[in-house]
């Protein structure tokens, strides 16, 4: 059985026409920012086991950019929230 995802616009959709950004929970620096700070938002990410929130870009359908909140173990979707309207 293939993998699904509650998009809030589209309904239950297939993961395959999903594309994931990464970890929704850092911030991006300031672009004026030094090196140390953009070497650690870059390359120095935690990688959580369990529940765990990341954007994801629904290339095939609304468009739209999601916050996914996801069991990193199980790969079971416990929420799935507009990026728009996301805390």
């Amino acid at each position: 059985m293939a993998s699904l995802i509650n998009c809030p616009h589209c309904g239950l959709r297939p993961k395959e026409e999903f594309t994931i950004r990464g970890d929704a929970s850092v911030s991006r620096p300031a672009p004026d920012a030094d090196g140390d700070t953009w070497h650690a938002y870059v390359h120095l990410r935690e990688n959580p086991r369990g529940l765990h929130k990341e954007h994801w870009h629904h290339t095939g359908g609304c468009r739209r950019w999601l916050v996914v909140t996801r069991d990193t173990v199980a790969h079971d979707v416990a929420s799935v929230e507009d990026a728009g309207g996301a805390k």
